[in-house]
């Protein structure tokens, strides 16, 4: 592959704007950063995530098949924010969204129907997956924004929105294999 970065500061972003891909220079603050930086901090969340369950596996063997799902999806992100700061490389396909919605069923069917609302928490990993769920949805939002500016491939906003699927379907999932119940949502009390 070669050697991608000989020096990591350039001193040129010191003035608030960026360099990307294709030449042009944009604020820190432009859509397009904005949407990169949102996918950098999912992947650094999911990072986490797959960490903590890394450290789970011995206590429990049935999480090895979230780590296997999961992993990849790092790729993807980095993939995906390639993507968005060269507009015309592409990476990210429809067999990667089919990837996703098959590990879904798959859990779904093991899962059942949801019942309720759930809350995230229960236990540190399945608390973890939420905030990569969230972050998956802030990053969607973000690259939506970009796409009302700059038409983006309708791919790689499929992607995240099924990764934040796949990501609520994976903490019921890591609840159901520790064998922690769900906190479910409890509507308040409504005054007389």
């Amino acid at each position: 592959m070669g050697q991608r970065l000989s020096k990591i500061y350039t001193r040129t972003g010191d003035q608030g704007e960026t360099g990307l891909a294709d030449g042009r220079r944009v604020s820190k603050d432009h859509p397009r950063v904005e949407a990169m930086g949102e996918v950098d901090s999912l992947n650094s969340q999911l990072g986490l995530l797959l960490a903590e369950l890394q450290l789970q596996l011995p206590a429990c063997p049935a999480l090895a098949e979230l780590q296997q799902v999961l992993a990849p999806c790092q790729h993807r992100l980095f993939d995906l924010g390639g993507e968005l700061a060269m507009p015309d490389y592409q990476a990210v396909t429809a067999a990667h969204i089919g990837q996703l919605e098959q590990a879904i069923d798959r859990w779904n069917e093991e899962l059942g129907p949801l019942q309720n609302f759930i809350l995230p928490g229960g236990s540190r990993l399945i608390a973890q997956a939420h905030v990569c769920r969230s972050e998956a949805r802030t990053a969607e939002r973000r690259c939506q924004q970009l796409n009302a500016l700059e038409a983006l491939r309708p791919t790689l906003l499929a992607y995240l929105n099924r990764l934040s699927d796949l990501l609520f379907v994976a903490s019921r999932l890591i609840a159901k294999r520790q064998g922690i119940a769900e906190i479910l949502w409890q509507e308040a009390e409504k005054p007389d």
